[in-house]
């Protein structure tokens, strides 16, 4: 208490000048930390980030776009954190601020240094939270006069978790286990990446590299090495800038542009993709061009629909400023977006298929269905497919980390037990084998055609011209023993197989290729293989006859010896004609005819009347009294086998 009345006694002896002077110095210390508050958070805002400097309008445009426009930029460029960490790194920034007054900078701008995602990402976005499947559909316009509309279905399978839970799986298994990687690009894009090393769960590493970019261990040494985290994949997340293709897809889906206009989709990609240097007014004249074209080209629809051609020119006026930024040198080809693997080389800068262990034995996956499924793909007014799931019998094959590079050489029948195989590897959507949204898209990120591959893994078969070209159809009938390959081989002389098609084995061949001409249609008048003009009940040695060089039995054509074709193959292509059909004319040769008949062409050679009991051998054996003698390949022949061949003349 006495302490009390000293402080007191001791307050009371102060001059009201001074009590003025105190009161004075803290308002203005009291005013200080407002005003100082309030330009701290001001210039922490998103406004002033993207406003201020005027390097940075690209940046802000996109960000008010994105998911995270309610985020602000200081978040993931400073991080959350406290308010020294915070200052300290804000004053460290400081230097952009010299930078920018002395124009010590060039275009176009590339954000470096950011923060680790566990200061930004991971404080909203928690990484051992399990992610279930998610389906997306991905509308696409075609650029033709309908623009007709392509939905691509496919389940994103995220995943997430942990290992401990029996989770950890999907994209997210990237966050859950370490991943060190180098990148070589000069810019720091870390679009280039030649060796990753992955730490798995007992401990041990492995490491992948690129097998057309090897690296020497003091390369290893000296580049630089991040560990894998949110950002990146997720690079352009709050920064994405679309392609024309992307703003016009955006703008029809919307319904901002009507998307019955007369092939609208290919125009605006056109007028949308043409720089015309820092001349916006350029630009905005060729695009209301867009009408005249209309006018002139679809006169009719115009007519019917000018305030819906005058919107569409409109909004493509607006949506120009939004995806060229000329006094920056920044469009949608200057900042590669990884979350993906289609304009850019995305998840492929380490799932391309040529990143592989130093035994060559393992690849990093280059699969569709590491990360969502198999694209199902559906045109117009079809209805949405069915989408395949994980299989519970899919084959050991298939679980190879080089399965999607090697499939192209392993396509044989066995496919067909689980999949739709018809036009494989063509683009119509008509089966499983024939998906645009594999085949329909060149992937020029990937590794399929890498040089390297060629000695570690069987090079591929080249897919023909046309992949959606219908499979050419067998103008024959087929035998009981389908051997194609004894006419098409890649070798042969009759018919040879394109090279494409190398590796394949018969089996094969009916899975695309189906007979036009049953058997029993046969018609060798048509320039097919001839008949067989006899029974074949008892004579499966055809060449006994049509290979002995006897005169009186069509002889097999000389490709026949060179591709040795065997007894059991010649129905493979010839079949017995119907009863009472003539053979083909290639089929017979002229037998002796009857006294007073002109040449018969109905066969092998009859036996005469008189000759009907006869012991054959007795005169052909040895030629006896001019009869005709046997061929060499008859000579142990019995006289019970001539009626095999030979009947009694009528």
């Amino acid at each position: 208490m006495q302490r009390l009345k000293n402080v007191w006694q001791q307050l009371r002896k102060i001059k009201l000048r001074n009590w003025l002077l105190i009161l004075g110095g803290v308002l203005v210390l009291l005013l200080a930390f407002i005003g100082s508050s309030y330009v701290w958070d001001y210039t922490n805002s998103s406004y002033f980030c993207g406003n201020t400097c005027h390097t940075m309008p690209p940046h802000y445009s996109s960000y008010l776009r994105s998911p995270h426009a309610r985020v602000a930029c200081v978040e993931c460029h400073i991080g959350r954190t406290s308010f020294g960490v915070q200052f300290t790194r804000k004053t460290v920034d400081a230097q952009f601020v010299w930078s920018y007054w002395t124009g010590n900078y060039t275009y176009p701008l590339y954000a470096k240094d950011l923060q680790p995602a566990r200061e930004s990402c991971e404080k909203c976005h928690w990484p051992e939270k399990f992610s279930w499947d998610k389906v997306i559909t991905e509308k696409e316009f075609k650029q033709d006069d309908a623009n007709a509309l392509e939905h691509t279905t496919l389940i994103m399978k995220t995943g997430g978790g942990t290992q401990r839970e029996g989770l950890g799986r999907g994209i997210h298994w990237h966050i859950e286990n370490p991943i060190d990687f180098i990148y070589s690009d000069d810019v720091e894009l870390k679009q280039d990446i030649p060796w990753i090393q992955v730490t798995n769960p007992d401990g041990t590493t492995t490491v992948y590299t690129d097998i057309e970019k090897p690296l020497t261990p003091e390369e290893v040494a000296q580049l630089p090495q991040r560990r894998m985290d949110c950002t990146d994949c997720h690079n352009r997340v709050s920064h994405t800038f679309l392609t024309p293709a992307q703003a016009m897809d955006n703008l029809l889906t919307t319904k901002q542009i009507d998307p019955t206009i007369p092939n609208i989709k290919q125009k605006g990609v056109e007028v949308l993709s043409v720089p015309y240097g820092n001349s916006l007014e350029l630009a905005q004249q060729a695009i209301a061009r867009v009408e005249q074209y209309y006018k002139q080209n679809f006169a009719e629809y115009y007519q019917q629909n000018t305030a819906a051609v005058q919107n569409a020119v409109a909004q493509l006026q607006t949506w120009y400023p939004k995806l060229h930024f000329p006094d920056q040198g920044l469009d949608w080809n200057t900042h590669p977006d990884n979350l993906g693997h289609k304009n850019w080389p995305g998840c492929f800068r380490c799932h391309d298929g040529k990143h592989f262990t130093q035994d060559r034995k393992a690849a990093i996956r280059l699969e569709c269905n590491v990360c969502h499924t198999i694209p199902a793909v559906a045109t117009g007014s079809t209805s949405a497919p069915a989408i395949s799931l994980e299989q519970a019998n899919e084959p050991a094959s298939h679980k190879t980390t080089t399965w999607l590079i090697e499939h192209r050489t392993k396509f044989d029948a066995t496919c067909q037990g689980c999949h739709d195989t018809r036009n494989a590897g063509g683009k119509d959507n008509s089966s499983f084998c024939s998906n645009s949204a594999c085949h329909g898209t060149k992937w020029k990120y990937a590794g399929f055609d890498a040089p390297a591959l060629s000695r570690i893994i069987r090079p591929p078969i080249k897919p023909p011209t046309d992949p959606n070209a219908p499979p050419a159809q067998i103008p024959h009938p087929i035998g009981g023993n389908p051997d194609c390959q004894i006419c098409h081989g890649l070798v042969s002389t009759v018919r040879p197989m394109p090279e494409t098609h190398e590796g394949r084995t018969n089996d094969l061949c009916l899975a695309c290729h189906a007979p036009t001409i049953p058997p029993e249609g046969y018609d060798a008048q048509a320039g097919k293989p001839p008949g067989i003009p006899h029974e074949l009940a008892g004579r499966a040695e055809c060449l006994g006859c049509h290979d002995s060089g006897a005169a009186s039995f069509p002889q097999i054509p000389q490709f026949h010896k060179e591709q040795k074709f065997t007894n059991g193959q010649c129905t493979t292509c010839h079949q017995p004609t119907k009863a009472g059909e003539p053979p083909g004319p290639s089929s017979t040769l002229p037998i002796p005819p009857k006294a007073g008949e002109p040449p018969s062409s109905s066969g092998i050679s009859p036996i005469p009347p008189n000759h009907a009991a006869s012991a054959c051998a007795a005169c052909h054996a040895a030629g006896v009294a001019g009869a005709p003698k046997f061929p060499d390949n008859h000579a142990d022949y019995k006289d019970a086998q001539c009626t095999d061949c030979h009947k009694p003349r009528d």
